[in-house]
């Protein structure tokens, strides 16, 4: 199931070139696309018993801010 963020890094771009947003949110949906991105860097999990990795990246921590 696609999240705000993944509809927003799709669709953003081209949808804000036909509506007239705030600077505020403006900076909300950047934040929003950048969560859990490489934008915002990241670390490696590896599982010890099959040696599997997976990329997890880091959270904008926006809703601890709101």
């Amino acid at each position: 199931m696609p999240e705000v963020a993944d509809i927003f890094r799709a669709h953003g771009p081209a949808w804000r070139r036909t509506v007239h947003l705030s600077l505020g949110q403006l900076k909300v949906m950047s934040a929003i696309e950048q969560c859990r991105s490489a934008a915002l860097g990241g670390h490696v999990l590896r599982c010890s018993g099959c040696a599997r990795t997976e990329i997890a990246y880091n959270s904008c921590l926006m809703g601890s801010s709101v």
